[in-house]
């Protein structure tokens, strides 16, 4: 028996109190996300494999060029300082290029590129919804809210960071103005009030 679409349900009937905007993210979109909220587009395991790899990569180097040096009438001193010259630049080399590979180039999680996002500022928190998820977070959560010349970045305790694009409203300022105005209003029952950015008016 197949399971029936669950509808979304909002905090309360909504009323005027309620301001709505919806929207798209786009790859670039998701990219100035990552680049604000995190210091590096690699991850912490690719970090740690880099780390592990490098050496080994290092070792293995040295040991084949000091078997291959052996035998050429080479001294001991020219066969330890070309090895171990050529072990270095193979390990510096391996994890420059792993650390190229594992670059994060696709910024988008889960469904954020593919479906449109609805969020909703409600006297309760932030409704927000993408497809078929929902997600309500309290204004007691909210952390800061920093604004810049084309988008918001919302962050929160205990929920992933949210952008909303000046694209999504289109040319009506006033509500542009009004949502962001509501978000530092939140801001006051907030773990930490914050305000970044300034805005040309």
């Amino acid at each position: 028996m197949a399971m029936p679409s669950p509808a979304p349900t909002p905090f309360r009937p909504y009323t005027d109190e309620t301001l709505s905007i919806s929207g798209a993210p786009s790859d670039r979109d998701m990219k100035r996300l990552v680049n604000q909220t995190r210091s590096s587009n690699i991850g912490p395991t690719a970090l740690y494999y880099a780390g592990v790899t490098a050496p080994v990569i290092s070792a293995g180097m040295g040991f084949v060029t000091r078997q291959a040096l052996v035998g050429t009438g080479l001294t001991d001193y020219w066969i330890l300082l070309t090895s171990s010259l050529l072990a270095a630049m193979a390990g510096v080399s391996w994890y420059l290029i792993f650390m190229r590979w594992s670059y994060r180039h696709h910024h988008g999680r889960a469904s954020e590129l593919d479906s449109e996002t609805s969020i909703d500022l409600t006297p309760e928190g932030l409704h927000i919804r993408r497809g078929d998820v929902e997600t309500r977070i309290a204004w007691r959560a909210l952390r800061s809210v920093r604004e810049s010349r084309r988008d918001t970045l919302i962050t929160f305790r205990g929920a992933d960071p949210l952008l909303v694009p000046d694209k999504w409203f289109g040319r009506d300022r006033q509500a542009a103005k009004a949502f962001r105005a509501r978000l530092r209003q939140g801001l006051q029952d907030g773990e930490k009030k914050e305000t970044t950015g300034r805005r040309r008016q």
